[in-house]
C-alpha cells in the first residue's frame, strides 16, 4: 500500500507543475533504515529509488535522441537551446524526487523552488537574444515525455 502511495505521489507530482500540499507519509530513506520491523517502508523506498532511476535514464536517453535529431533537422543553436531546457528538466526532476523523498520526516509539503528554477530559466531566455524560448520550453518538457514513455511501457510490458 505504501509503495503504491509513494509512486502515486511521484507520478502525480511529475504530471502537474502545481505545488499542492500532499499528506505526509513516512517515506525517507532514514525512516526505512531505522524502522527495521517495517519492511514495507523499506520496499517502498527501494521501489521509489528504482522508479526515479528509471525515469532519469529514460529522460537522458530521450534528451540525447531529441538533441541529435534537432541538430540534424534544424541547427546546432536550436539544439543547444533545447539542451538547456532538457537539463533544466533533469534538475527539476531531481529536485522533485528529493522533495518527495523528504515528505513525512522533515517536510509536510512540496517545495516551490522547483517552479522558481523553471521561471528563472524562462526569464533568462526572454532577456538573452541568443536564447529561444520555444526550444527551451520543449526541452524542459522532456521529463513529461518520459512519463508518457514510462506509462506506455508499464501498460504494454507490465513485468518490466
Amino acid at each position: 500500500m505504501c509503495s503504491h502511495h509513494n509512486l502515486a505521489v511521484l507520478v502525480s507530482s511529475l504530471v502537474s507543475l502545481s505545488d499542492e500540499s500532499i499528506a505526509p507519509t513516512p517515506t525517507t530513506q532514514q525512516d526505512a533504515k531505522t524502522d527495521s520491523g517495517d519492511t514495507e517502508s523499506g520496499n517502498s523506498m527501494q521501489e521509489f529509488y528504482q522508479l526515479f532511476q528509471r525515469l532519469l535514464v529514460i529522460t537522458l536517453v530521450l534528451t540525447g535522441v531529441i538533441f541529435i535529431s534537432v541538430w540534424i533537422f534544424y541547427s546546432l543553436n536550436i539544439a543547444l537551446n533545447y539542451l538547456i531546457g532538457a537539463c533544466t528538466g533533469v534538475v527539476y526532476l531531481k529536485m522533485l524526487a528529493r522533495d518527495v523523498e523528504q515528505i513525512g520526516s522533515e517536510k509536510t509539503s512540496l517545495s516551490k523552488t522547483r517552479f522558481a528554477l523553471f521561471m528563472g530559466v524562462m526569464i533568462v531566455a526572454t532577456q538573452w537574444r541568443e536564447l529561444q524560448i520555444l526550444p527551451i520550453f520543449l526541452g524542459f518538457l522532456t521529463y513529461k515525455a518520459t512519463l508518457l514513455v514510462y506509462m506506455v511501457q508499464i501498460a504494454f510490458i507490465p513485468d518490466s
